[in-house]
């Protein structure tokens, strides 16, 4: 199995989001992660799948979500042609004694603190799902006492852009 990252550009109405992850359902592909949000054009989303599939298979599904009237769009985007993130927010023990030691790893990992409790550090991170694997392994001898990750953005290097056609009103 192959992990394919792909870009579906799609209307942004209620209920596509609904159909596109439906699709995957229906072929028994997991999605790993999926993220949606609009575009530089409010009548426009990005869903970003990650999904681990054969390509043949995935072919399949990508033709599938192409008939679907909403999707505008569909690239997969290549690790070394895109630029790849994901969000962390983690709450871990950090009274006095312990503090300092978590500063230093959050700088290391130029994360950031942007919540201060008189035992605990909220954290930020943001980067690649290795590196966010990283700190949460640096972090977990402290205590990590909640925490919450978004699921992979991404979008293509150098100055292309993946743009879909102008919509016409209904």
């Amino acid at each position: 199995m192959n992990k394919h990252t792909l870009s579906v550009l799609v209307e942004n109405k209620p209920g596509v989001l609904a159909r596109v992850a439906g699709l995957f359902s229906r072929r028994g592909f997991n999605i790993d992660s999926l993220a949606v949000g609009e575009t530089e054009r409010p009548e426009i989303s990005r869903i970003t799948i990650v999904v681990n599939a054969e390509d043949s298979p995935l072919e399949q599904v990508t033709k599938q979500l192409n008939k679907l009237v909403n999707v505008l769009k569909i690239v997969e985007l290549e690790p070394g042609n895109s630029v790849q993130r994901e969000l962390l927010l983690v709450k871990v023990r950090a009274d006095r004694t312990q503090r300092s030691q978590v500063l230093e790893t959050v700088q290391m990992f130029r994360a950031k603190v942007v919540d201060v409790a008189p035992d605990a550090l909220t954290i930020e991170a943001t980067g690649t799902a290795e590196k966010i694997e990283a700190l949460l392994r640096d972090l977990e001898p402290f205590g990590i006492k909640e925490m919450v990750q978004s699921g992979l953005v991404a979008i293509g290097r150098g100055s292309r852009s993946i743009t879909a056609p102008v919509l016409r009103a209904a």
